[in-house]
C-alpha cells in the first residue's frame, strides 16, 4: 500500500519501472527502491532489466508475477496472476537462457514459460500450462499429462545467478563458480547483457 502511494508522482507503476533505468543516479536509486517495495507488497519480481516492447496488460495487477531479467516481451501482451517467465541457469541444460515472447501473447493464470524458448505472435497460453519448447505464431498451448524422465547421470540442480561474477546457491549462501566449464556454459547463454 505504501509503494502504491509512493508511485503516484510517477503516474503509474510502469512509468516508475521505466525510471529505474534513469541516467540520474539519484532518480534511478529512488525509483528502484519504490519499484522493489511495490513488487514486495505484491509478491512479484518483474526485473527492471527485462525488455518489454510496450506496457503489458495485467488484468489482476502485478500479483505474484515473475519475469526474469533476460526475458524479452513483445507488444500488447496480457499477463495474468502467478505467471512465471523465467530463465534457466543450469549449465548442462539445452534450454539455458531466457524466454522471448512475440506480440499479442495472452498468458493465462499460473502459466510458466521457462528457458530460452521463443513464443510467436498471437499465441495463447492456457492457465497452469508449462511451456519449455518453442511455439509458432497463432497457436494455443495447453497443459498435458505429466511425464517422468529417469536420468542416469547426477544432475546439477544448483541455482546460478550473475552478480559481477557467476555464483551458485548452496547451504544458505551464494558461492563463486570456479568450474571453468560451468562458467563457459553459462556465458554462452543469453542470461547476462554485455558491458
Amino acid at each position: 500500500m505504501i509503494a502504491k502511494i509512493l508511485a503516484i508522482p510517477y503516474g503509474s507503476v510502469w512509468k516508475l519501472r521505466e525510471k529505474c533505468q534513469s541516467k540520474s543516479a539519484i532518480l534511478s536509486k529512488l525509483a528502484n527502491f519504490t519499484y522493489e517495495l511495490y513488487q514486495y507488497e505484491n509478491n512479484s519480481a518483474i526485473s527492471s532489466q527485462a525488455n518489454f516492447s510496450s506496457e503489458p496488460c495485467f488484468p489482476h495487477g502485478m500479483k505474484s508475477i515473475f519475469v526474469s531479467g533476460g526475458a524479452k516481451i513483445g507488444l500488447n501482451c496480457t499477463i495474468f496472476q502467478q505467471v512465471t517467465i523465467g530463465s534457466v541457469t543450469l549449465p548442462d541444460s539445452k534450454g539455458r537462457g531466457a524466454p522471448t515472447l512475440g506480440d499479442n501473447v495472452y498468458i493465462g493464470a499460473g502459466a510458466k514459460i521457462i528457458g530460452a524458448v521463443k513464443i510467436g505472435n498471437n499465441v495463447r497460453i492456457g492457465a497452469n500450462t508449462v511451456v519449455y519448447k518453442d511455439v509458432p505464431d497463432n497457436c494455443v498451448v495447453t497443459s498435458s499429462e505429466q511425464k517422468n524422465i529417469q536420468k542416469k547421470d547426477l544432475m546439477d540442480n544448483r541455482y546460478y545467478s550473475f552478480n559481477q561474477q557467476w555464483l551458485f546457491f548452496e547451504r544458505g549462501q551464494f558461492k563463486p563458480v570456479i568450474d571453468k566449464a560451468v562458467i563457459s556454459a553459462l556465458m554462452d547463454s543469453n542470461l547476462i547483457k554485455p558491458g
